[in-house]
């Protein structure tokens, strides 16, 4: 299993971009989206540009200091899914995740995100995501981390290590009180093109 740290050096060169400016646009880079102000209200791309079939079948998050498991989802065998994706006429089910954490969640330094992924059989070189953190239209955080090769038809396993910004007090409290304004995109490149692009919102008030 890799271990890999986020690099967010690349964030600071970027170009601001819109998301109606990369929506124009014919292939989308990892700088384009490093480029971005705020949460996009849409998807950047679509499930069918997931030509590598790359998929999640299992994420883990874990406090690096106390080693506690915060949040742990494993996908349903590959048969189960196909028979409910059947009766799903959502195309973007299962690109969207809401997460629901303590106050304290907001106070830890480190954590270790463990993905595990399958790819099909295409073989995938430089993959790369980059995940972007707002609260409203304040980013918090950018995260860049590499993959690397990946070859056909194989299982993967990484953990990602997210060093967290320390947040002032009454952005914590802001965060507090108004649960799932804070969000996230996560963008997936293969050879620098966005091939995958998931969405996430959290609540940290301790409750749905």
């Amino acid at each position: 299993m890799k271990v890999k740290k986020s690099s967010g050096a690349a964030a600071a060169a970027a170009a601001a971009r819109t998301e109606e400016e990369l929506g124009r646009k014919a292939l989308i880079g990892p700088d384009d989206v490093l480029g971005l102000q705020r949460v996009t209200s849409d998807y950047l791309c679509t499930p069918e540009e997931n030509v590598y079939k790359i998929d999640f079948t299992r994420f883990k998050i874990r406090d690096m200091e106390s080693g506690t498991v915060l949040f742990e989802i494993t996908k349903p065998a590959a048969s189960e899914r196909e028979h409910s994706e059947k009766k799903d006429i959502d195309p973007n089910a299962g690109r969207f995740v809401r997460y629901q954490f303590t106050p304290a969640f907001l106070r830890l330094r480190q954590v270790g995100a463990t993905v595990e992924f399958t790819v099909g059989d295409k073989p995938i070189n430089n993959f790369r995501m980059i995940e972007r953190h707002y609260f409203r239209d304040q980013l918090l955080k950018s995260f860049d981390f590499e993959f690397g090769f990946c070859i056909p038809s194989s299982k993967n396993t990484c953990e990602h290590i997210y060093e967290f910004p320390q947040l002032s007090e009454d952005l914590i409290r802001e965060m507090i009180l108004h649960p799932y304004e804070t969000q996230s995109d996560s963008f997936y490149f293969v050879d620098n093109k966005l091939v995958m692009h998931n969405k996430a919102d959290y609540s940290y008030s301790g409750g749905p």
